[in-house]
């Protein structure tokens, strides 16, 4: 996901932290922190917005180094923060991201009857679309409630995060075909300056949906694995 590869410190400006490896606004935004916060480091500003430091670095420096890097069971890691995180992720990409690539679509390639391809293209993304909403409300519905019974101490027997853990299915499948329809069979006659931008923010969307997954199979997945045996 980022470029830089260093491991980052509470004491470590947070301004840094983003002009380093701007595609860590998105962490920030889903943990709820505002931007403004001057020199102030990544613990102070955790602290003014009410955010465990200890989750958030642990999810920047995996972001950053890759989960080659990652421990088995990070210490300090927070269950409900990192919970919090990955359903804000989910509200970005379903409320926000999603709905604005497809009316960059639109607006960017031929949608009258006549071009087929605009229909298929239009037809694979909302494909798309459907499949990531299905697996990001079987986490909000499912997964969370469960977790969240656990948190209180609580430990369902017809669930466990291995069933999750089983069928996390890669959901980039359509995605990739998507652009492969666009780059090789899409006529002349576009908006091209649009319809660039609008499959280059399809690539960012599929490294920012692929960066999701990977949060979730190697600190979410583990540190739930671990909360059971801990309620057992």
């Amino acid at each position: 996901m980022c470029k830089n590869t260093r491991t980052y410190k509470p004491t470590d400006k947070m301004s840094d932290l983003i002009c380093e490896n701007y595609a860590l606004l998105q962490v920030l935004s889903r943990f709820g922190v505002s931007l403004g916060f001057g020199d102030k480091s990544v613990q102070e500003v955790c602290e003014m917005n009410g955010v465990d430091c200890s989750t958030f670095l642990i999810v920047v420096n995996f972001l950053v180094e890759g989960n080659n890097l990652i421990q088995d069971h990070p210490e300090g890691l927070s269950v409900p923060a990192l919970m919090s995180y990955l359903k804000q992720a989910h509200h970005y990409f379903l409320d926000f991201q999603l709905p604005t690539i497809r009316r960059k679509l639109i607006e960017a390639i031929d949608c009258s009857t006549e071009n087929k391809v605009a229909f298929l293209i239009i037809q694979f993304f909302d494909a798309y679309v459907h499949e990531v909403r299905k697996h990001m409300e079987y986490e909000n519905e499912k997964v969370f409630t469960y977790v969240d019974q656990l948190l209180r101490g609580e430990h369902p027997t017809e669930y466990n995060i291995g069933v999750f853990a089983r069928h996390h299915d890669q959901i980039n499948a359509k995605l990739t075909e998507l652009k492969n329809i666009i780059i090789k069979y899409y006529p002349a006659g576009a908006d091209n300056q649009l319809l660039n931008a609008t499959l280059f923010d399809i690539f960012s969307c599929e490294e920012d949906l692929d960066s999701h997954n990977r949060v979730e199979d190697y600190l979410f997945v583990p540190a739930i694995m671990e909360l059971e045996k801990e309620i057992k």
